[in-house]
């Protein structure tokens, strides 16, 4: 595999930001659906792939999600084109014996409801991420938010209680001019040891 060139680096990391003011510009459904076609393919421990996501348009199901969020994420949330809400399926262990057939992970999962629980949000975790990868890369902005009542977007999303919710990401296109100056980050020494 190769090295991508510098301008998809600066994309997807070094010039992308989180965009908390937005234009008022369409997101189109196909678009969204690339977004999953492209993300399916990033890494998940047994392939459990347990996110899942809702994504959010049309005003009435946006009222019933800004009702759920903190203070400071209601403009922002209302005013973005699309919010998704990455959830994760809580018996994502069912579909093991069709996404890793020649094991049976299933069996690794059943009965385990701390294992289910840990694996789940970790995977849907690394699952989020590689959402963001995709929007980028399709040329949309992210804001990705976890300042919400979770319990209030499960009982309004997913009372079933099939799914829960891991973190919101508001999605369109933002407006550079409003963002505030990109913060410092940690340097590798600060944050990395090679041993």
């Amino acid at each position: 595999m190769k090295s991508v060139d510098q301008a998809v680096l600066a994309q997807l990391f070094t010039e992308a930001r989180t965009h908390n003011v937005w234009q008022d510009k369409h997101v189109d459904d196909a678009l969204l659906q690339q977004i999953y076609a492209a993300m399916k393919f990033g890494p998940t421990a047994a392939n459990s792939s347990p996110a899942r996501i809702v994504f959010v348009k049309s005003a009435a199901e946006k009222a019933r999600l800004v009702d759920c969020v903190a203070p400071g994420n209601v403009d922002k949330t209302r005013s973005a084109p699309v919010t998704a809400i990455i959830a994760f399926d809580n018996n994502f262990h069912d579909q093991l014996p069709k996404l890793f057939p020649h094991a049976d992970a299933r069996s690794w999962y059943a009965g385990n409801d701390q294992k289910i629980a840990r694996d789940a949000l970790v995977n849907s975790s690394l699952q989020g991420g590689y959402f963001i990868l995709a929007a980028r890369a399709l040329g949309l902005d992210c804001g990705p938010m976890g300042g919400f009542d979770a319990a209030k977007v499960n009982a309004a999303f997913f009372p079933d209680g099939k799914w829960s919710v891991n973190f919101l990401v508001n999605l369109g296109y933002g407006v550079a001019e409003q963002l505030h100056p990109r913060n410092p980050r940690l340097s590798f020494d600060e944050a990395c040891r090679i041993v």
